[in-house]
């Protein structure tokens, strides 16, 4: 099995704009290369909004040099951008949005959620580009629930949506959805208290376990509670136990690693500093555009 090389949690929560109530899990500023190409992970967990006619959210901000995912749980969220792109995700949809080169964007809960109020989850993780990549088109990419794969369980242990990448099922072969730039698998587990699942990852890829809620134990051995994540070695292993203490909601993130320079600052990851300054003078100079107004 995988060896595991790092457990980290966090409780501490703080505000993205006024509608996502989030806590940081994982981020390249701490944790670099060994979780590439993933940059970092917000979860927003079941928080209560009551009815209202404001909007909440985070108003237009730029991005440019990666992709933002965000997988609803509960909620809804409307999203515009200056590429033309926009759409209401809903409990079990994904928003898979390439910035690439640039582009600038704004996420508010959809006007019914405001109204309706209720309880309100969300995870938005950061998929960093290649090189080659960083100044593509933007795109993208509004994942209905409906055409993510179910992998069921034996015994109705819990199920395992594949939103990005492959999974194998015996001699069954599931692919996500999603377009993505690099080899990642994204898969979106619940496993029921009790039960014991064995998950094989392709032997080359950086893997993370993301435990968002519930108690865990992996591989026999390492307790993990909520609002975790579990860093495993590029060991050669492709094996990793899960078994559940309680009824566990998890993410199991694995990307081939780009072994590239990073530098980043605030919106913008690139490879360089010059890099950087180019992104802020271009964003200031109007080149990521404006989002349409609705006429």
């Amino acid at each position: 099995m995988k060896k595991i090389i790092g457990v980290y949690r966090n409780q501490n929560m703080h505000w993205v704009g006024d509608g996502f109530p989030v806590k940081n899990l994982f981020s390249y500023d701490r944790l670099g290369q060994a979780i590439s190409p993933f940059l970092l992970l917000d979860y927003a967990a079941p928080y209560h909004f009551s009815p209202t006619t404001q909007q909440h959210g985070v108003g237009s901000h730029p991005h440019r040099g990666f992709e933002t995912v965000t997988l609803a749980y509960q909620g809804e969220v409307t999203h515009k951008d200056s590429a033309g792109g926009g759409g209401t995700i809903q409990s079990g949809d994904v928003q898979w949005m390439t910035a690439g080169a640039g582009l600038v964007h704004e996420e508010f809960h959809s006007a019914e959620f405001a109204q309706k109020g209720g309880l309100f989850e969300m995870v938005q993780l950061w998929v960093n580009l290649p090189a080659a990549d960083k100044m593509t088109a933007p795109k993208y990419q509004a994942i209905a629930a409906k055409d993510i794969p179910v992998i069921e369980f034996e015994h109705g242990a819990g199920h395992i949506r594949v939103i990005a990448g492959r999974y194998m099922d015996g001699h069954a072969e599931h692919h996500g959805p999603a377009s993505t730039h690099n080899p990642v698998n994204v898969w979106d587990g619940q496993l029921k208290a009790g039960q014991v699942q064995h998950l094989h990852v392709p032997v080359d890829h950086n893997v993370l376990l993301v435990v968002l809620s519930g108690e865990m134990q992996l591989n026999g051995t390492q307790h993990v509670q909520d609002s975790s994540i579990v860093m495993f070695a590029q060991d050669g292993e492709a094996d990793i136990r899960l078994e559940a203490l309680q009824d566990s909601k998890f993410l199991l993130l694995t990307g081939q690693p780009l072994n590239e320079p990073m530098q980043g600052y605030g919106p913008f990851v690139m490879n360089s500093k010059d890099e950087i300054i180019q992104a802020f003078n271009d964003f200031n100079s109007g080149k990521f555009g404006e989002i349409p107004v609705a006429g």
